[in-house]
């Protein structure tokens, strides 16, 4: 763990948010099994790094009840389950970046994932990969409008400016994924909310 992760995790404490550092996303995954009881619920914020890590079938494999929007394909069922993940025992999502300062800032298009992050499940896990913490909040603003929103919405099939421009420009297009701005500076739940850093480069 190098001294710029060890700064982001006292960071994070002093916000009371606990962080802690992982060398594979395959640690990861081991300790959310540990950690997560079989017999609850889990929601799924849709993230490339939670698909890569392969969590969901483990999940569900060994009993737990997961909201997962990914496994559906008629839009009224995925709202539902939207819903539902807002309200789970668990909440499993990534983020679209990390200031060293501990700001964690993400962009959504319907707004489900960054409602769930801030409140609803008793317990958040933010699974990040190195590639996603940048150097102050201002940074980490510019990282997710110009870096995570065009390839999120060249991944889901939206086509605003910037998916050919590679870069934001406010744009009131229809097709825009960047409908909600969330910064979390800290929680007022302690223990709630937890970031697992990943030395790994991983997601948008």
């Amino acid at each position: 763990m190098d001294c710029r992760i060890e700064k982001l995790i006292s960071n994070l404490s002093l916000r009371s948010i606990d962080g802690f550092y992982f060398e594979s996303l395959t640690e990861v995954r081991n300790r959310l099994l540990e950690i997560i009881p079989e017999k609850c619920t889990v929601g799924i914020g849709h993230s490339k790094t939670i698909e890569k890590m392969g969590i969901v079938h483990s999940l569900i494999g060994r009993g737990s009840i997961v909201y997962d929007k990914t496994m559906l394909n008629n839009k009224d069922e995925i709202m539902q389950i939207k819903k539902k993940a807002l309200t789970a025992d668990w909440y499993i999502t990534g983020t679209n970046a990390i200031s060293l300062e501990g700001h964690i800032v993400n962009v959504d298009h319907s707004g489900n994932r960054v409602a769930a992050m801030v409140f609803g499940p008793d317990n958040v896990v933010i699974v990040a990969g190195i590639n996603k913490i940048v150097d102050t909040v201002e940074d980490a603003i510019q990282r997710v409008k110009n870096i995570a929103s065009p390839m999120n919405a060249r991944r889901a099939g939206y086509n605003p400016p910037c998916v050919e421009l590679n870069k934001c420009i406010d744009c009131k297009s229809k097709e825009r994924v960047c409908n909600s701005l969330v910064i979390i500076e800290g929680q007022d739940n302690i223990g709630r909310m937890k970031v697992f850093i990943v030395n790994e480069s991983i997601g948008f």
